[in-house]
């Protein structure tokens, strides 16, 4: 299991998106993450893990959407 701890910067570099745009995410609960004295921090397999589930979703709403269209 990877233990190694991310901060908000590393984990926007890593999902390729914003500072703001992962804190925003973390506030509202988007993110699995813990606060430090204030400062958002992440566990890299947390965040491994919510990749993961987010392309398990992706793709699962694609299929969905290409079976409810091919009835059509």
């Amino acid at each position: 299991m990877n233990d190694e701890v991310l901060t908000i910067r590393e984990v926007a570099e890593l999902l390729k998106i914003g500072d703001k745009t992962a804190y925003t995410m973390a506030q509202a609960g988007e993110l699995p993450g813990f606060k430090v004295r204030g400062q958002w921090r992440f566990r890299r397999s947390d965040i491994d893990a919510w990749i993961h589930e987010q392309l398990d979703t992706s793709a699962n709403k694609g299929r969905s959407g290409a079976n409810g269209q091919s009835g059509h």
